[in-house]
């Protein structure tokens, strides 16, 4: 088959079943990226100092870049894990994969920044800084292994990795539905509780791309 037949052969089409995952993970988002809109808010309006934003306020280049980077990274790279997405749309896959590559890890980079030079808020315990930091952390080796694997043309490989740092990078949209659901049930969670409920978002979120990487076949 000469290269002009295989420039002109059809597209396959597209079915509503392609769009499901995008529309999942982007309600998934929502929540998230309407909070980091809100903040870009206060900061760009000066609001009055409290203890909860005080550390924002004196320095908003990171927090800015994470909100900016983590909104960009969501809601692009929802559509990255659509099969049929990336059967009809190979290089906007590709473009789209390069833009992820740098959001997702200004996000997780500024977010590790914010965890170690932020000053802790007293209502957070250790437990909750020491997940910001593991996660953060496996989030940007994540995104670095997969790009690496893309290089060396791995492609299975390339899919676990990035499947694992969006799983960490949705962790905020998990958080929110594991937490309402308590606070109407339980009340309000004390601190330790509260990391638990953190950290076990971003735990879930990677059993749910474990599995899913187990069940296509897909090692690292």
């Amino acid at each position: 088959m000469t290269s002009l037949a295989l420039r002109s052969r059809p597209r396959p089409p597209a079915s509503p079943a392609d769009w499901l995952i995008p529309v999942a993970l982007l309600a998934l988002a929502f929540v998230p990226v309407v909070a980091g809109a809100f903040r870009l808010t206060t900061l760009a309006a000066h609001v009055a100092v409290t203890p909860e934003n005080a550390r924002f306020l004196a320095s908003p280049v990171p927090v800015a870049l994470h909100i900016v980077s983590v909104t960009i990274y969501s809601i692009l790279g929802a559509f990255q894990f659509s099969p049929g997405v990336r059967r009809r749309w190979p290089s906007w896959h590709r473009a789209a994969g390069r833009v992820l590559v740098v959001a997702g890890l200004v996000a997780a980079l500024s977010g590790l920044w914010m965890a170690l030079f932020y000053a802790i808020v007293p209502a957070d315990p250790p437990l909750l800084h020491v997940f910001r930091l593991t996660f953060g952390a496996a989030m940007a080796a994540s995104i670095i292994l997969g790009f690496i694997a893309i290089r060396q043309r791995k492609i299975s490989e390339h899919q676990v990795w990035m499947r694992r740092a969006y799983a960490i990078g949705m962790g905020a949209g998990t958080q929110g539905l594991i937490q309402i659901p308590y606070i109407m049930i339980l009340g309000q969670p004390d601190s330790f509780i509260h990391a638990l409920l953190m950290g076990g978002a971003w735990a879930f979120n990677l059993g749910i791309a474990e599995w899913l990487n187990d069940r296509q076949g897909l090692r690292s």
